[in-house]
């Protein structure tokens, strides 16, 4: 008759070389903290490249905006270096022609007086034509009505033919470069007689009624 241990339990035969951990396996549950860390780096990484980038396009918009300042500056600096060009040149001309007046009006009162002939005739010829292409104008004819920004009055009339103020002699032609007067022309003027035209007036009214007496009067209704 045995005796049994009091206290003793069996247990189940484990193979050699194992462990009772290993005899009873635990499913391991990943840590939620180390799910979430790649998460929130990619996100820290998103926001960084997203600020790298506005930072980008806002410098670029401002390296922008300085270019087309500049290009602007830039076009603006040649327009006016050109418009200077073409005043210096204007000018330079305007003088060199001012210069010239006293001979070319020299030129037309010898014209005038039947003296241009000759080889003088051809110097004088080719000298207005050189004028003429450098664009000198000449104005001033009589007949038409006087113009204080073009004209100059040198000496004063009245006469009754005349409705305004007239130019009735050029005493020297006047002369410009395209819209540019560099001498007005030196007129004598005649106005009107006083008094002309208040008489010229009651002439008409008078052949306005002598007609309706004629014609028996206005109509009546």
């Amino acid at each position: 008759m045995t005796e049994e241990t009091p206290g003793f339990e069996e247990k189940p035969d484990v193979p050699s070389g194992a462990t009772s951990d290993d005899a009873e396996p635990q499913t391991a549950t990943p840590s939620s903290e180390g799910a979430a860390a790649p998460d929130g780096d990619a996100a820290a990484q998103l926001v960084g490249l997203t600020a790298q980038l506005d930072q980008a396009r806002t410098a670029l918009n401002e390296r922008t905006a300085d270019l087309q300042r500049l290009q602007a500056e830039f076009q603006n600096y040649r327009r006016r270096v050109e418009r200077d060009r073409i005043a210096v040149k204007e000018i330079a001309i305007a003088n060199l022609l001012t210069e010239l007046l006293p001979v070319l009006d020299d030129i037309g009162r010898a014209r005038d007086h039947g003296e241009l002939v000759g080889g003088f005739k051809s110097v004088a010829e080719s000298l207005e034509t050189v004028a003429a292409k450098m664009g000198l104008q000449q104005f001033g004819k009589e007949g038409e009505p006087f113009d204080p920004t073009i004209h100059e009055a040198l000496m004063h009339s009245y006469a009754p033919d005349v409705t305004e103020t007239t130019c009735v002699a050029i005493l020297q032609p006047g002369y410009r470069i395209g819209e540019r007067t560099i001498r007005p022309a030196r007129v004598a003027v005649a106005e009107p007689q006083p008094g002309a035209q208040t008489v010229k007036a009651d002439s008409q009214d008078s052949a306005e009624a002598a007609d309706d007496k004629e014609s028996g009067g206005p109509d009546e209704g």
